[in-house]
Order: C-alpha cells, then structure tokens, then sequence
C-alpha cells in the first residue's frame, strides 16, 4: 500500500494527499480492508474522471487493477461477464477480433466497467442507445458491512439504480454483466460538415437524426460573423465495404506522447485561436465523408498518452452542462457568447443533442436537450467566476451539471441539478466519501 500520497484527477485539478491506495488481489482482500480501517475509502479505477469525485482526500483509495479478469461470455447474445477492473480497451482487444463493440463508449476507452457504471457514461449514440448503464445487466456490490448484493433491474433494484451514477459512494462493483452490439467490422463510415452559428448546427443535428453517431467540435475564438463555428461529425457501423465484408482489426496503441509539463503559453489564447483556425479549415470541402477506423472516430486523444500535460502544471478544469432544447435555445447561446467574451476557450470543446431516455440511475447526468463540454486552462479566479456563472444561467434554464468532470461547483448548483440527491443518500455506504462528496453536502 502507498502511504501519504498526493493524487490527482485526470484534470490535474485539485491535487490533494491520502492516507494511501490499497490494491487488493481478489474480492475477500477488497472486503477485509474495508471493515479493518476506520476513515472513509472510495473504489478508483483508471483515475480518468476530470475532477474530484475519484479522490478522496485523508482517506484510502481502492484501486481496481487487479480486479481485471474475464469470468464468461455468451457469442449469440453479446453478454459478457467481467472484473470491475477491466477496462474499455481490453473489452475491445478481446471482442472486436470476435465481431463485438461496446453498445456505449465515452471518448476514451482507458476507463473500467466499474467507472463506467460509477458514472454511468454516455457516448456519440447517447440519441439512440441511450447510456452505458442501459446495456448493464447486473452487478455485484460489496458494502462495507461485508454484505455482498447482487444488483439489477429486478433484484436489489433501488441499490441498482442508486449504484448507476452514484459516483462510487454506495459501495464497491465488483463485477458485472454488459451486453455488447455485433459489427461486422472494425471501420465507421464517418461524415464531417462545417457549421456556422447555433441555428445550422441544429438544423445538421435534425437531419442527423438516422445516424448512430453525432458530435460535433466547437471553435469558441472564432470571432466572425457568427458567433461560434464548428464541424458536425456524424458516423455509422458499416455492414461492408465496396460491397464486401471487410476484417476486424483491434485498434493500434497511442503513437504519441507528451512527456512533461508543457509551458504556461503552449495553450495561451493565441495558440489555441490558431490551431481552432487549423482544425476548422483541415478539411478541403464543407462535407466530406470517408471510411475510418473506430479509434479514429471514437478516441482521437487516447493516441496521444498523457495529454492532460498540454494544460501544464496547474491542470485544467472541464465544465459539461446539460441544458432542455427550447424554440430560442437561448440558453445554450448565452453561454457560449459568454465563454466567447471571456476569452477563456479551449480547443477541446464539443456539443452534442441526448436523446430522450428516461435516466435510469438517480444522479445520471444525461437529460433530454443539449450537452455542452469545454476544457479550460486552469486560470485560477477568473476561470472560477466564469464557470460560477455559466452554473447559473444552466440552472435557471432547468439543466444540470456533470460530476465526473467537476471539481468547483457549489452545494447549491449540485443539488438544483440532481433533485433525486435526498432519496439517494439513503444509499449512501456509511464508509464510502469522495473530495466531491464533501464538498457538495459541507460534510469536512
């Protein structure tokens, strides 16, 4: 175990000391550390949650990387049985020579099954397949009583729903059952169309409406006639290719890296005006289509290990709201005209419409309407007030803000987007806490 160590989120923001990690081998060694030690402890997979709901400051993390093994898998119905432990990327390495994807990835794939549920994480099809956690089955939940309850739609099913989304705070996932969706290859049929302004965003985002996955990328310092620029990406599995089925082929692994802090003004203003300027314009035409593989599609940056040094010593904060689709949507344009004024932007900005399935975990993020997302240097106070403010103006509009990427926001804000949050304290383990807990309950 290591003692007194400083950890930090994928944000790099706040950095904050615990008393150690502990990293059992198997279940009976997870189960015995927990009743023995007397301060809160709080599950940790691959640390890829950008604020602080992964740590758990003067208290013990329980790492979940040994806990990495396959138990079984059905090839007719995709089921797949596995550790809390593994990760998207060995799901993929395994089961995409086999036919197999996930049903729902986040934009990276170095995250556990565990963390996936913790956060019940959305992707590209979100419009579609809705989350991560409607493709879970059931899962095993060990309390720190030593109680070990097993937990789906039909068993346990208020712990189940407590569990999905609840930020590792109701216990330990020990294993769990997903289902994957057949390919018939490795490749996505991939389109790109520029955008300007709000309006055309939504109107290419309606048309889009047939295709599996949509995102689209935002220049937030363009400056132009409109307000805000962009790309809508928008892509499908193919059942072929020139008319013949084509292999599967896992993905290759990151071919750059960024290997120290890079300097304050690597990511100043300046530099990310014109690399936006240089994404916007990479593409000869306003459509283009083409045939890539999935890495390339789903997860561009995890070709680039340890990119969060780009943001330099002092990390950077990401800020993702949710906010309902109105006839002005006047909401989301007031935020990105502020984030526009206050000349805060990152390159790392991306927007993209939920569909409307009704959430399944009590403090899952994803609500029908617009999701927004923003990577911000960390610029101390005056990023702090900014983001104060947009927390407002999503609030008052009925949104909601996303707690695997927050590390800032109030008690207030947090309990205005998760009104479900009385009832689910009831789930609570008594020795289960996180840094984010504490400091959206005031619990110290």
């Amino acid at each position: 175990m290591q003692e007194c160590s400083l950890y930090e989120s994928w944000g790099r923001f706040p950095k904050v000391y615990h008393l150690g990690e502990y990293v059992p081998r198997n279940f009976d060694e997870a189960d015995i550390f927990i009743q023995m030690v007397d301060v809160s402890v709080l599950p940790r997979g691959k640390g890829r949650s950008y604020g602080d709901s992964c740590l758990n400051q003067n208290g013990y993390l329980i790492s979940t990387r040994l806990l990495d093994k396959f138990i079984d898998f059905n090839p007719v119905s995709g089921v797949v049985k596995c550790d809390a432990g593994v990760t998207l990327d060995e799901i993929l390495k395994v089961f995409v020579p086999k036919g197999w994807f996930p049903s729902v990835t986040p934009g990276t794939k170095y995250v556990t099954i565990g963390g996936a549920i913790a956060n019940d994480v959305h992707g590209k099809n979100h419009h579609i397949a809705g989350t991560f956690c409607k493709h879970v089955r059931c899962f095993e939940l060990l309390r720190s009583d030593g109680e070990r309850y097993l937990c789906s739609r039909d068993t346990n099913s208020q712990l189940f729903h407590a569990t999905i989304g609840g930020l590792g705070l109701t216990g330990i996932i020990l294993w769990a059952e997903i289902t994957l969706r057949p390919i018939m290859n490795s490749l996505i049929e991939a389109e790109s169309i520029q955008f300007n302004g709000i309006d055309e965003f939504f109107q290419i985002s309606l048309e889009s409406s047939g295709y599996e996955y949509t995102v689209s990328w935002l220049d937030c310092q363009y400056g132009g006639k409109y307000p805000v620029r962009g790309i809508f990406m928008r892509g499908n599995h193919p059942l072929s290719v020139d008319g013949a089925s084509c292999g599967i082929v896992h993905a290759y692994q990151a071919w750059k890296s960024v290997p120290c802090d890079a300097p304050s003004c690597f990511l100043s203003r300046h530099t990310v005006k014109l690399f936006n300027t240089a994404y916007y314009h990479k593409q000869i035409f306003r459509h283009q289509k083409r045939i890539v593989h999935y890495d390339t599609f789903f997860y561009p940056l995890d070709g680039i290990t340890n990119w969060n040094r780009m943001y330099g010593k002092n990390g950077f904060l990401q800020w993702q709201c949710a906010v309902p689709v109105t006839a002005d949507n006047m909401a989301i344009k007031t935020i990105i005209h502020k984030i526009i004024e206050s000349k805060l932007g990152s390159f790392l900005a991306v927007m993209k419409e939920f569909g409307s399935q009704p959430q399944e975990g009590m403090l899952s993020f994803p609500m029908p309407g617009i999701t927004l997302a923003l990577d911000f240097p960390n610029a101390g106070q005056k990023l702090f007030s900014l983001l104060e403010y947009l927390d407002s103006v999503v609030i008052k509009a009925g949104g909601r803000i996303y707690p695997a990427k927050d590390s800032r926001m109030s008690e207030e804000t947090f309990q205005a987007s998760y009104p479900d949050f009385n009832s689910f304290k009831a789930f609570i383990d008594p020795k289960f806490s996180s840094s984010f807990y504490r400091r959206v309950h005031r619990l110290r």
